[in-house]
């Protein structure tokens, strides 16, 4: 006992010797509160609004898309909607496509409704082979490479004697407008392009083209070729001056003006209004009474 009371001896004189100065090791003092007023009754003024519908609006947030923005809710419901969707994939998906593959792509119910399943059948765009069970689109033109791209031009124009619409040669063959632009510059096609931006419009085969020259095709002498060298055209204004002399509307749309401006067809001009005249016959005052009506003999 006499051994613990020495020990609990030296340790409360070790704390004494212990330095607190260093806020470490001390916490700062804490702050003394000061004294309490009497509390006073709220004034009136300074009692809180009664609740009511507030002043200020506040503003909603604008949605990202107007409310008039139609949303992509999927394939839809109607069974010609989704009938749109399967021809749509059909169409960008060349070559024979599952019935399972269409209908999980265009989350149809293509492979479950008979009734859909049948009118997707009996389309005329749709070709369906019955021993294998796979579907694919009819194109109007069966072109998958170079050659039977050429070979559909010309057999159209010979044909048709008409030019082939580039987007229908697209919509079947998506390289198509790549290869016609070579095929143009080998001289084998010739292709009509928009004014506005150059684009390309419509196709034709060049029936003059080196490899497919007509077995009746003759050389034409150098003295007919001379003479159609020397004949010079004139230049764009006089031909317009000879057009509009001729009362020919000329093709470009930059034509002459005309020497008077012409009114605006169905732009009625303004009556001018006549002003009347008070006439009087001041060398017959006094002669003849003008108010009354003339009998002869009087």
């Amino acid at each position: 006992m006499a051994g613990l009371a020495a020990d609990a001896a030296a340790f409360k004189q070790q704390l004494k010797r212990q330095d607190y100065t260093s806020w470490r090791s001390q916490p700062p003092p804490l702050a003394k509160a000061a004294p309490s007023a009497p509390s006073k009754a709220p004034a009136a003024s300074d009692a809180p609004p009664p609740p009511g519908p507030s002043k200020k609006k506040k503003q909603q947030a604008k949605p990202d898309q107007p409310y008039s923005q139609p949303k992509d809710t999927g394939s839809g419901h109607n069974i010609n909607t989704q009938l749109i969707y399967a021809l749509q994939y059909l169409k960008e998906h060349y070559g024979p496509n599952r019935l399972q593959d269409i209908a999980i792509s265009t989350n149809t119910a293509l492979d479950t409704d008979t009734v859909l399943l049948d009118k997707f059948r009996a389309h005329e765009k749709v070709k369906w082979d019955q021993k294998t069970g796979l579907y694919e689109y009819k194109h109007d033109f069966a072109v998958r490479n170079r050659e039977q791209l050429l070979t559909e031009i010309k057999r159209y124009t010979l044909t048709k004697s008409a030019g082939i619409s580039i987007r229908t040669l697209k919509d079947a063959w998506k390289e198509a407008p790549t290869h016609i632009e070579e095929l143009e510059k080998e001289g084998k096609v010739y292709v009509l392009r928009t004014a506005k931006d150059g684009q390309m419009k419509t196709v034709f085969w060049n029936e003059m083209s080196e490899e497919d020259e007509p077995e009746d095709a003759f050389d034409i002498e150098k003295e007919f070729r001379d003479m159609w060298a020397d004949l010079k055209a004139p230049d764009e204004v006089d031909m317009l001056r000879q057009l509009v002399a001729a009362e020919m509307k000329p093709v470009s749309s930059e034509a002459m003006p005309a020497a008077t401006a012409k009114s605006k067809k169905g732009q009625k001009k303004p009556r001018q209004r006549q002003r009347q005249a008070k006439i009087t016959n001041t060398h017959l005052k006094g002669e003849i009474d003008l108010s009354r009506d003339y009998v002869p003999g009087q």
